[in-house]
């Protein structure tokens, strides 16, 4: 623990990231493989035994913290209100002990004392809490807490973690992070298979790590000749690797999740390919007019494992595949999109199922062609344009410079400020989450949650009128009032039943503080609705 406890630091304080890196190396070079397995689980953004296991809620930690120390539990709401971070707060509110603890390896304080007390009643889970802040110093109570509350949030991505595991182990960066992608277990045996350069069973079974878009920041006639350029619309659905090799087939979102037997008529295309592959595509769900449907049709599927008829006949699935990443075994990434394209193009001639579909070229003049073409993208359903230079391998990660998203510019709506809640971290202090309305008749309804595009002056600004302004409270979440008007973007809306006001905007995120505005000229309900489409399942 002490060791992982001084990483922690290192890495907090660290502002340098090849200092973090070396930092990294020199922790899984040296610790033991039990603990550096653990560590590397806990870096990847995971938590321990899962969403279901429960160590600790932080009205729990906050009850005990107060008899633990003897502070009263209003000092110690107030604490946490001034710190921001919870398990700094816990950290703070307990002297070190007078002697030095035993070193308890940090796999043996997860997987021997606090797993076995994971969803026990609350007296077995609080002596195990209280045991550690009662013999642990501050460094390690502080990490303690960490790991209860779930989130290290040490300002170290999964790719700076990936860069010091290839360092260490000569394994190129691109296989362990396609080693990492979906469900693993954090083993000394998991670690050794992860750094060992010779090929891994489950090599087989793995998505490749995607390659991604940047946004489009310049002048589309800057990247060069558009004959350099393969143009395609920007499809709204989810990224998805499928995957055919050998008697394997499964289908992997780019957030790494598998989903085998969500999309069943995907799946039955799929093995329908002649050859072995992997295709990287979008994932949609597509009405019988042979058009794209609302991302919110596609919405109703996710979380269904077994759809039924009435799912699969409301919101029918197609992939879109526009890059062919391996083919009967054989690496293609490295070849240009050119080459790839060509091969993707002939599997899928041979395959009699339009359910795995080409994602069409655009065809377009010249630059200014194809700034009119994006500029119909919302009514064709789709968010843009993606600008691939056709020489380009196939990168991991956002890499810029060969592949950009063209997106059409966002909708707007001038909303009021009707509720505000205090944020996280270092804005833990100030009002930076919004709820934003629109008039219906005479009165506000919620369309919309932001908390960015402001900057800091203004932040400021707007917390302190909400101390000013407020007329209720509940809990951490004030209602103001309603003065205040903001430009929101988003890119969507759809219909919804789901939703008070009827409509669901998507990515919304406020653009400007509209302070020539009184709150009587914001935009109407009715306003948004016209912009909306119909979606599949309410």
């Amino acid at each position: 623990m002490r060791r992982f406890a001084d990483l922690f630091q290192r890495l907090d304080r660290s502002t340098g990231t090849l200092e973090k890196r070396a930092a990294l190396v020199r922790y899984f070079r040296d610790a033991p493989p039990r603990d550096a397995a653990w560590a590397l689980w806990l870096l990847a953004g995971n938590k321990i035994g899962g969403p279901r296991a429960k160590l600790a809620g932080s009205r729990e930690l906050r009850a005990w913290i107060a008899e633990t120390s003897d502070t009263p539990e209003w000092l110690v709401d107030a604490s946490y209100d001034q710190v921001g971070d919870l398990a700094e707060t816990l950290a703070l509110l307990l002297d070190d002990p007078a002697d030095a603890s035993e070193d308890i390896p940090l796999a043996t304080w997860i997987e021997d004392i606090l797993l076995p007390v994971a969803n026990a009643p609350e007296g077995d889970r609080r002596a195990v809490v209280e045991r550690a802040w009662r013999t642990l110093p501050f460094g390690e109570r502080f990490l303690f807490n960490k790991l209860l509350t779930g989130s290290l949030r040490v300002g170290v991505s999964r790719g700076l973690v990936q860069q010091a595991l290839a360092e260490l182990s000569g394994v190129e960066i691109a296989l362990i992070a396609q080693r990492m992608l979906g469900a693993w277990a954090p083993s000394a045996d998991f670690l050794a298979g992860l750094l060992s350069p010779e090929p891994q069973p489950g090599d087989m079974a793995s998505p490749y790590p995607f390659f991604l878009a940047s946004p489009l920041e310049q002048l589309a006639e800057a990247l060069g000749p558009l004959e350099d350029w393969l143009v395609e619309w920007k499809w709204d659905g989810i990224r998805l690797q499928l995957i055919r090799r050998s008697g394997d087939l499964a289908l992997w979102s780019r957030g790494e999740e598998r989903l085998d037997g969500r999309f069943p008529e995907i799946e039955a295309a799929a093995a329908l390919l002649p050859r072995h592959a992997v295709i990287d595509g979008e994932l949609l769900a597509w009405d019988a007019g042979d058009a794209p449907l609302p991302f919110t049709a596609l919405q109703t599927r996710i979380q269904r494992l077994k759809p039924g008829a009435r799912t699969l006949a409301q919101a029918p699935a197609r992939v879109l595949a526009y890059d062919l990443l391996e083919l009967d075994g054989t690496d293609l990434r490295d070849r240009p999109l050119t080459d790839r394209r060509a091969a993707l193009a002939a599997l899928l001639a041979t395959l009699d199922d339009r359910r795995i579909a080409l994602s069409p070229e655009i065809m377009a003049d010249d630059w200014t062609h194809a700034a009119a073409l994006r500029e119909m993208a919302r009514e064709r359903g789709v968010e843009g344009l993606m600008l691939k230079r056709r020489s380009s391998p196939y990168q991991h990660g956002r890499r810029r410079g060969d592949w950009w998203k063209w997106k059409v510019d966002p909708m707007t709506i001038d909303a009021v400020l009707i509720y505000a809640q205090s944020g996280h971290g270092r804005r833990s202090t100030l009002h930076t989450d919004y709820t934003f309305g629109l008039w219906d008749g005479d009165a506000l309804v919620p369309v919309a949650k932001a908390y960015s595009g402001l900057s800091d002056a203004e932040i400021l600004q707007v917390d302190q009128w909400v101390r000013k302004h407020t007329r209720e409270r509940f809990g951490p979440v004030r209602s103001v009032e309603p003065e205040l008007v903001f430009e929101l973007a988003f890119e969507a809306v759809n219909l919804s039943r789901r939703h008070k006001s009827g409509v669901a905007v998507r990515f919304p995120r406020i653009l400007r503080w509209r302070t020539d505005k009184p709150a009587s000229e914001a935009d109407r309900l009715e306003t948004l609705k016209a912009l909306a489409l119909p979606s599949a399942g309410g």
